[in-house]
């Protein structure tokens, strides 16, 4: 699954959202109709995760975690209570609820971020909190991917 692209839109006042014609064209095709939401563990966002990543993420979690350790089964217990479960009505909206925007402090303008198998759900304003600064970003990018050469796992032609 592949969901790419940075939409902005409206809550109305029913906290209801238009999710993006192309999110929804990409998850129709895979068949994904059912959609889970909780806040984000690090980020002040809310992510939407299609049905079969969501399982994927808690059987990923689950098999981490010990249920006979009681840190580990708050652990479990938190992420998994954090969630709603979403359903698109007709138009293609969904449902944000009041607990879950007021948990990322979102209000009326946010912004819809495809994280690849995921939607990122922001409050959009100036700051541009989920972005780093331009400078910073290739400079990061080159000390992450700029050191391939090393990689033995690669094979590139000698260099001169």
């Amino acid at each position: 699954m592949r969901l790419f692209g940075n939409i902005e839109a409206k809550i109305d006042t029913k906290g209801r959202a238009f999710l993006p014609s192309v999110f929804r064209k990409v998850l129709q095709a895979q068949g994904e109709e059912v959609l889970y939401l909780r806040k984000d563990a690090f980020q002040p966002c809310l992510v939407l995760y299609p049905e079969s990543v969501w399982h994927q993420e808690v059987d990923s979690l689950r098999k981490r975690l010990n249920r006979w350790n009681a840190r580990q089964q708050m652990i479990y217990r938190q992420y998994v209570d954090d969630v709603e479960m979403i359903t698109l009505d007709a138009s293609g909206r969904l449902l944000l609820s009041k607990r879950q925007l007021e948990k990322a402090n979102i209000e009326q303008s946010i912004k819809f971020i495809g994280m690849g198998e995921t939607i990122e759900i922001w409050r959009n304003d100036e700051n541009d909190e989920p972005f780093m600064d331009p400078e910073e970003f290739s400079k990061a990018l080159e000390e992450l991917m700029g050191n391939t050469f090393d990689d033995p796992a690669i094979n590139f032609p000698e260099r001169e």
